[in-house]
This record gives C-alpha cells, sequence and structure tokens, in this order.
C-alpha cells in the first residue's frame, strides 16, 4: 500500500540523463510485483515457458534492467526478508483483495468480458520463491548486484543510501522517506509513460526527485514527525489510520500539536498509543543488515542464453540484441563507458 504524501511532498521533475552514472537502490518485490501485473496474455493470462513456468517477471526484469544499463543508471536490486510482526493485518488485507479478484476474473472470463477480465487479473499476482530464485539468478548473469535484506527491502535500501554508498532509493512509495533515505527517485522507467488503470490510454510520467531534508524543511518537521503523520493517515503497519483524516488535515494537526501523543488527546477516536508506538519504532529503528557487497560485472552470455533461452524458451533474437546493447555499453560505451561505470 504504502504511505499517501504526494499531495504535501515536493517532488522536482528529472530525466533519465541526470541519473546518468547515478546509482540506485530499486526494491525487488516491487519491481517483479509491477512486472507481474502488466506483463499479461489478452485475457490477462501471465507469460509462461514450455513447463508452465512464469515468465512475466523475467521479462519485465531483464529488459528493465538492459534499458538502465544502457542509460548509464546503475541499480542494485533490494529483496525483502521476513516481515515485521506488525505487517501481519496489512499482508492479510492484500491476500483478501488478491482472492476476491481471482473469483471477479474467474467470472470475467466465464462471461467473455476480456478488459474487465485483464483488469482484475492484475489484481492477483502471487511472489512465489521460485520466482524471486529466477530473478536473482537472472541478476547474477548479467552482472547487476542484488541484496538481501533481513526484513523490509526498503528500510534496507534508505539504510545504504543514508551511507552514501548509493544515491537513492528508486521507488514509488514514499515509505522509503519515514525510513531515513535521503533521496527517492519515484516513476523510474525508460518510457516515461505510464497505462492508466482500467483505460487503453496512457499518460507522461516523468521520473522524479524528492530529498527529505528539503522535504522537512518545506513542511516545518521533523522525521520522527513525518512518521507521525503517515500513522495518522495510515500506514503498512497500520492500514487503517485515522478516519476522515487526509495528508492536509495530518499535516495541520502535527504542526499545532507536535507529535501523536497529544495529537490523539484531541480526536474522539480511543487508540492504544502502544501500537502506535511499535509503528513509529518499525521506522525509525527497522531491521537492516551490513553483511552485504555492492560490485557490477560483465555479462555472463552465455549463462544468459542458457536461462532465459535454452531453459524458459525467450526469444534468442530479442536476447541477443539486448545483450548486444549491454556489451556495446560495457566494451565501447554508447553514451556511457561501462568500464568506468562498474568501476574497472
Amino acid at each position: 500500500m504504502g504511505v499517501d504524501l504526494g499531495e504535501i511532498i515536493e517532488k522536482k521533475r528529472i530525466d533519465l540523463e541526470f541519473l546518468q552514472g547515478k546509482t540506485l537502490a530499486v526494491d525487488g518485490y516491487n519491481s517483479l510485483y509491477q512486472f507481474l501485473a502488466i506483463i499479461r496474455g489478452g485475457t490477462g493470462e501471465l507469460l509462461t515457458d514450455r513447463a508452465g513456468r512464469v515468465t512475466s517477471h523475467l521479462s519485465g526484469l531483464f529488459y528493465r534492467t538492459v534499458n538502465m544499463i544502457e542509460k548509464g543508471i546503475r541499480v542494485v536490486y533490494v529483496f525483502d526478508g521476513k516481515p515485521p510482526a506488525i505487517k501481519e493485518i496489512e499482508i492479510a488485507r492484500r491476500m483478501r483483495i488478491k482472492e476476491e479478484a481471482s473469483i471477479r476474473y474467474e467470472e470475467a472470463l466465464s462471461r467473455g468480458a476480456m478488459d474487465e477480465a485483464r483488469r482484475y487479473a492484475q489484481r492477483t499476482s502471487r511472489l512465489k520463491d521460485e520466482m524471486v530464485g529466477d530473478a536473482k539468478r537472472l541478476l547474477d548473469c548479467i552482472g547487476v548486484p542484488w541484496i538481501q535484506a533481513p526484513s523490509e527491502g526498503e528500510a534496507q535500501a534508505a539504510y545504504m543510501v543514508s551511507k552514501m554508498e548509493l544515491w537513492a532509493v528508486a521507488s514509488q512509495d514514499y515509505d522509503s522517506l519515514l525510513f531515513g533515505a535521503p533521496k527517492l527517485v519515484r516513476n523510474l522507467a525508460v518510457t516515461g509513460k505510464r497505462k492508466l488503470s482500467g483505460r487503453n490510454v496512457y499518460v507522461e510520467v516523468p521520473p522524479e526527485l524528492v530529498e527529505l531534508k528539503q522535504v522537512l524543511s518545506n513542511l516545518g518537521l521533523t522525521r520522527e514527525q513525518l512518521i507521525d503523520l503517515a500513522i495518522l493517515l495510515g500506514t503498512d503497519y497500520n492500514p487503517n489510520g485515522f478516519k476522515g483524516i487526509g495528508p492536509k488535515t495530518a499535516l495541520k494537526l502535527v504542526r499545532e500539536h507536535g507529535k501523536l501523543d497529544e495529537i490523539i488527546k484531541s480526536l474522539p477516536e480511543i487508540v492504544d498509543i502502544k501500537e502506535l508506538d511499535r509503528v513509529r519504532v518499525a521506522f525509525l529503528n527497522p531491521k537492516v543488515t551490513d553483511q552485504y557487497a555492492i560490485e557490477w560485472r560483465k555479462p555472463d552470455v552465455d549463462a544468459v542464453v542458457q536461462f532465459l533461452v535454452r531453459e524458459r524458451d525467450f526469444s534468442e533474437d530479442r536476447v541477443a540484441n539486448a545483450l548486444d546493447r549491454i556489451l556495446k555499453s560495457w566494451e565501447l560505451g554508447s553514451r556511457v563507458t561501462l568500464e568506468k561505470f562498474f568501476g574497472k
């Protein structure tokens, strides 16, 4: 879900050239779920190989990553570990949504309503362990680093950016700011366009840069107060939030009362402040690790072809073309010399 701060957050429009040579921590699970949602057949079915194994996520991961490399953008994928116990309610909510969407998908198929079926299909995505394993194997083959977080991937990504080991977190959610990420890049896509849900219409969606220091300065808040504001709206750790409170009202309340404990005294709702304290701590002190290595390597062409073409039935021509683009960037350099790019 992620917290909805868009209405009050200042965002700076940027282009992909601005990100050239910069290192971005990408939420691996979030990316794979996006690919599973949008890369589907005409009736909403996932792409599969001859053995029936899902390949939608691999297709999205491979070609998106190739595009980023060609643009001179260094990406590091960060994968979620065990979710914190406080997230159980949100996880259960998401499962209910998927189950309901699955039922409606089958109903739409039975009526021959293919557009409707496809819309519901996009909400049914389930990321299985073997899919994540395949994604990590593919990244190894193309020489792109990935990191296994002990818990929340966005928390780990924010931690590495705060240590200045990476330049920014790349995510659609604003949660990275709550975890303390100094910089957040949204809408990271080569096309710069996104399809509107349920409509055959595309809108321009340029990349955006959000800087935590500027956000806090503009709002006149501390990071702790920004977390309190998010708790009022609802986060993955307290998805219901407070009834009738939107971003502007939440900002007004935080400015007036200073902290959540005092805000609650002014509200009619009866809440357990200890539970909200747990939410605050989950953002301020998430479980992260220093046990990782960040290294970009030259792609293993044979390994990529073996995996994608021989095992997963990808088009040999398309894979060869993508590999050629990576190798040209590595060996010759088109707009970026990847020899320098990878620190070799």
